[in-house]
């Protein structure tokens, strides 16, 4: 829901930030990496109940999320300036998705582990995260790869046709980030969470079918 004005938001610093790292030794698929592995570092730190530090590893773990993609699209523009070729890379948007979707799983369990261990919070909360969060992801991506076939794809200038709805990656790094700043409500926050996923799925579902059709 809040993606597109965030992007928005955040353009001018990305692009900063990105020319700023913009050498040969840095790449958009080492950053994909680095975040990934902050955002893995973050879920142990998470189920070791070390809170704060794992708040700094995930924030850090999607500002890297947000760079990769800045400096793709930056090197891009200059290769075609240049007259270069500058297809972009698909297996770096292939990359990106897959290192997303194991980052937020992992906090979940991260996060599941050390509140269950610290407030004996009960599992089934963050095991519903979890369910809610395979179906939306199936219903997103199944609709990008069957819309990218059929000519119907929807060019926000990421790697795939995204839906928007009322859950996306902004409220996912907020309501993340919240787990980790209250750990002993993490279990309530889950549950409100999993309602708003589920809600957006179903919208993903039924607006994606009447699209394909």
């Amino acid at each position: 829901m809040l993606d597109r004005s965030l992007r928005a938001v955040l353009a001018r610093p990305l692009e900063v930030t990105a020319a700023a790292l913009d050498r040969p030794g840095i790449t958009p698929d080492r950053l994909t990496v680095l975040g990934l592995a902050l955002g893995v570092a973050s879920a142990v730190t998470a189920g070791l109940q070390l809170w704060w530090v794992a708040l700094v590893l995930w924030l850090v773990s999607r500002i890297a999320d947000g760079l990769d993609g800045t400096l793709a699209r930056r090197r891009r523009r200059l290769a075609e300036s240049q007259g270069r070729d500058s297809a972009p890379s698909h297996a770096g948007g292939f990359l990106d998705i897959t290192a997303d979707f194991v980052v937020y799983g992992a906090t979940v369990v991260g996060v599941a582990f050390g509140a269950t261990a610290q407030f004996g919070a009960p599992w089934w909360p963050f095991l519903l995260v979890l369910l809610v969060y395979y179906v939306n992801g199936t219903a997103f991506l199944a609709f990008s790869s069957i819309a990218e076939r059929t000519g119907r794809t929807i060019d926000d200038g990421r790697s795939l046709s995204f839906l928007g709805r009322i859950a996306e990656g902004t409220e996912t790094i907020a309501v993340h980030s919240l787990w980790l700043i209250l750990p002993f409500w993490a279990w309530q926050i889950a549950l409100v969470w999993a309602l708003f996923v589920a809600v957006s799925a179903v919208q993903r579902i039924v607006v994606g079918y009447r699209s394909l059709r």
